[in-house]
C-alpha cells in the first residue's frame, strides 16, 4: 500500500511539472507587441522628438496564428498594415516556446495585396467549386505565399518566414473593409 501511495505522489508531482502550451494570442496581445515593433522597426528615425501614431488591431484569425493591424503616423506621413504571426515552436533545447513576428506592409502595398486577393478569388472561384475538397491554388505577393482552398468556406493560408497561418475569408473581409476605411 505504501508503494502505491509513493507511486501516486510521484505521478501527481511529475504531472504538475509537465509543459502545457495554450494559445493565448488575441488582438490585445498582438496590439501590445505590435507597438514595440512599430516604434523600433517602422517609425524610429533616432530623433528626440515625441512621435504620435495610431494603431488598431483589425482582425484576429480564429486560429490565433495571424492578427492584422493598421497603423498611421501623420507626423511622418506613414501608414500601413501589419500582419502579426504567432506560433509555438521548439527551441534548440527541445522546449516549446511562443514565438511571434510582424510583417510590415506599407499603405500602397497593403491596398495592392487586398486587390490581388479579391482578383484571385474572383478568377478562381469556379476552379475551387469543381472539387472543393481537392482543388487548391496559391500565388505570391512579395515574400508572402498565399494558399487558397475551400473547406467549410473559403480559407487562406499565409506562409511567411517559416510561419504558417490560417486566415479565413471572414477575417480577410473584416480586415479589407476596415483597412480601406482607416487608411
Amino acid at each position: 500500500m505504501r508503494k502505491i501511495l509513493i507511486f501516486l505522489c510521484l505521478l501527481i508531482a511529475l504531472g504538475s511539472f509537465a509543459q502545457t502550451s495554450l494559445k493565448e494570442y488575441n488582438k490585445d496581445v498582438a496590439l501590445y507587441r505590435a507597438k514595440e515593433y512599430l516604434i523600433k522597426n517602422v517609425l524610429d528615425d533616432n530623433t528626440n522628438e515625441s512621435i504620435k501614431f495610431g494603431i488598431d488591431p483589425l482582425s484576429s484569425a480564429s486560429s490565433g496564428d495571424l492578427t492584422s493591424l493598421v497603423y498611421s503616423c501623420k507626423q511622418k506621413n506613414i501608414r500601413g498594415l501589419l500582419f502579426g504571426f504567432f506560433s509555438n515552436r521548439w527551441n534548440p533545447q527541445g522546449v516549446i516556446v511562443n514565438q511571434y513576428n510582424f510583417k510590415n506592409i506599407p499603405e500602397i502595398k497593403a491596398k495592392e495585396l487586398v486587390k490581388l486577393i479579391d482578383k484571385e478569388i474572383e478568377e478562381n472561384k469556379s476552379f475551387l467549386n469543381k472539387d472543393p475538397d481537392n482543388f487548391n491554388y496559391y500565388f505570391k505577393f512579395d515574400d508572402l505565399i498565399i494558399l487558397m482552398y475551400k473547406k467549410n468556406g473559403l480559407k487562406m493560408r499565409i506562409f511567411w518566414d517559416n510561419y504558417d497561418a490560417l486566415w479565413n475569408f471572414t477575417a480577410f473581409n473584416r480586415t479589407k473593409n476596415r483597412l480601406l476605411k482607416k487608411i
